[in-house]
């Protein structure tokens, strides 16, 4: 039971995290969520396949 209770916790705690970081943020937006803007994931600079943008267009390069 204890660790039940442990466990809800930390996940509860994470939930704040991420609800905390939303709400602070202009829009509810985070930034740099495009898979372009990754290196690792985008070896080839193919355009991304959510939004569109080429990897050179994105604000966080």
């Amino acid at each position: 039971m204890k660790l039940l209770f442990i466990t809800l916790g930390l996940l509860a705690l994470g939930v704040a995290g991420i609800a905390i970081k939303i709400w602070a943020k202009k829009y509810g937006e985070f930034a740099g969520t495009c898979a372009s803007q990754s290196p690792v994931l985008n070896k080839d600079g193919d355009v991304c396949g959510f939004c569109g943008k080429m990897p050179e267009n994105c604000e966080n390069n």
